[in-house]
């Protein structure tokens, strides 16, 4: 909109020379205004105390959970390595394989960084 940016979520409006002579982080802005930010814009996913989650990181499930089809589940304490951080259905922000069970997304909440 001529000298304006406009983002297509939130409806916020910015002049782009703005934002990069005060040195503005747009990232910062867009959470303050309850929008997560979006991809490139150094989305952090943290585990269930808080720490950082990286690509290739090691986590340990924190709590049982019951899976579709299977008699057991995925008890508290299983191991799971070389994780992948993605923008998933409902929340399910790990994307991972799990020995004896596969491939399957998990929510950063029930996970604790090894």
């Amino acid at each position: 909109m001529n000298a304006l940016v406009v983002c297509p979520e939130c409806g916020h409006e910015w002049v782009p020379a703005e934002s990069g002579a005060q040195g503005g982080d747009v990232a910062g802005e867009r959470s303050e205004m309850g929008v997560p930010p979006a991809e490139g814009w150094g989305r952090v996913v943290k585990d269930a105390v808080g720490n950082a989650l990286q690509d290739g990181d090691a986590v340990v499930v924190v709590k049982a959970l019951k899976v579709k089809g299977s008699p057991s589940g995925i008890k508290a304490g299983t191991k799971v390595r070389g994780i992948r951080l993605v923008d998933g259905v409902d929340g399910h922000d790990i994307d991972c394989r799990i020995d004896g069970f596969g491939a399957m997304q998990l929510k950063s909440s029930v996970v604790k960084k090894a």
